[in-house]
C-alpha cells in the first residue's frame, strides 16, 4: 500500500468518525512533531491527544485521554512502526 493510499484512508476514517474534514497538511503538521519518545512520555502523549482533538474540534474527556494513554503504554506496538499504529487506528489487521 502506498503512502498516498494510507493518507487517503486516514483522512476518510477521521471524516467518518468525526464528521469533520481534515486535510493531509493538517495531519502532517501534527505528525511532524511526533517522535518515538512521544509515545513513551505521558505528558507528550496528552499534548498530542489534545492537539488532535482540537484539530477535529471534538472534546475528549479526561477519562478517555487516560484510557488512550493506558492503551498506548500497554500495547506491544513498536513505537518506530507507525504503519502498524495507523492500521490499528483504522481497524485493519
Amino acid at each position: 500500500m502506498s503512502n498516498k493510499d494510507i493518507s487517503k484512508d486516514v483522512l476518510n476514517v477521521v471524516k467518518k468518525k468525526t464528521g469533520k474534514s481534515v486535510t493531509a497538511k493538517d495531519i502532517e503538521k501534527i505528525a511532524n512533531g511526533v517522535k518515538p519518545s512521544t509515545l513513551q512520555s505521558e505528558t507528550q502523549l496528552r499534548q498530542l491527544i489534545k492537539q488532535v482533538s482540537g484539530l477535529v474540534n471534538v472534546k475528549v474527556s479526561e477519562e478517555t485521554i487516560n484510557d488512550i494513554i493506558q492503551a498506548v503504554k500497554s500495547s506491544k506496538l513498536d513505537s518506530n512502526n507507525m504503519q502498524q499504529l495507523m492500521n490499528m487506528m483504522m481497524g485493519k489487521k
